[in-house]
């Protein structure tokens, strides 16, 4: 069964990275989507468990949607030049 949790809406400032989904009991199977509307990238950052941490990078007023195997934190971190606006959505499975 999929799980799909709240929509949460970011404002992050220069430099500062932000969780805003942590499963620290082994991971979860995962969608994320973020959408970016605000005119600065920003650097979607998750850690899978056993897996190197993969960032993607999404370009100012663009979205991304990506699936994880086993996510343990998925966070947002913008550059040292500005900050950034926008969602973040997570969808979840349970087996």
């Amino acid at each position: 069964m999929a799980i799909l949790l709240p929509l949460q809406t970011f404002n992050i400032g220069p430099g500062i990275g932000k969780s805003y989904f942590e499963d620290l009991l082994g991971g979860t199977d995962a969608t994320v989507t973020v959408n970016n509307l605000g005119a600065a990238p920003v650097d979607l950052v998750l850690y899978p468990v056993n897996s190197p941490v993969l960032t993607y990078t999404v370009p100012a007023g663009t979205s991304l949607t990506i699936g994880v195997g086993l996510l343990l934190v998925a966070g947002l971190l913008t550059g040292p030049a500005a900050g950034t606006v926008g969602t973040i959505q997570i969808a979840t499975t349970d087996f």
